[in-house]
């Protein structure tokens, strides 16, 4: 009779061990990652709800795989089309901050020369973590498409995301290589006539495509 109590016992004790085990959440580890003004962002798990603050921002947080994870956009956040139906938080000079409040955002993605900075920094001052991009070159859209995939947890999209960017720049550097280089005038705005230069990234793209910005 003991040893068919004891067998019972280790039975239910196993039971209950996988009982705990099935219904104990998994601890998510720490992700931190550095943001384009030097500044570590940290999050104790990965963001769920994410407000892209710039229609370049929305683009990349789709590139890393994230999109279905953005709960706010801004004005002109048309691509991809899936971004339209994304609530909007006002444009990126001027944000309707109770409107991007009431999402509830555990992920804000900051444009450093496109967004007021005492509207970002009020947001930073209320709690919400805050990661900053500005990207400049074709490097640092792969490297912005990797880190907002860190943040998000979505590494295995966005990583992958990533590295094709990367192949088809080194792809169209090899076929731009040797043509004959055509003078382009790139036209930013009318009133006042606006135009930019090599260190832009738009100026970078008409290089690689053969262009004399």
């Amino acid at each position: 009779m003991n040893r068919q109590w004891q067998a019972m016992a280790g039975k239910i004790g196993a039971t209950a061990l996988c009982l705990i085990l099935l219904w104990t959440p998994p601890i998510m580890a720490e992700v931190c990652v550095m943001d384009a003004r030097g500044q570590q962002l940290c999050l104790d798990q990965p963001a769920t709800r994410i407000a892209a603050l710039s229609p370049g921002a929305t683009e990349l947080v789709w590139a890393a795989g994230a999109g279905e994870q953005v709960v706010a956009v801004v004005d002109y956040s048309d691509y991809p089309p899936a971004a339209k139906a994304v609530p909007k938080v006002g444009s990126h000079t001027r944000l309707d901050m109770e409107r991007l409040l009431q999402l509830q955002p555990d992920l804000v993605i900051a444009w450093v020369t496109g967004n007021p900075a005492e509207q970002v920094q009020m947001l930073k001052d209320l709690g919400l973590p805050v990661f900053s991009i500005e990207p400049r070159s074709f490097e640092a859209v792969s490297d912005t498409i990797e880190r907002l995939a860190t943040l998000a947890g979505t590494e295995t999209d966005g990583f992958v995301e990533a590295d094709r960017f990367r192949r088809g720049i080194a792809e169209l550097r090899e076929q731009y290589a040797s043509a004959e280089p055509v003078p382009v005038f790139y036209q930013v705005w009318d009133e006042p006539l606006m135009t930019v230069n090599n260190e832009h990234l738009i100026g970078e793209m008409i290089q690689l495509c053969g262009g004399d910005n």
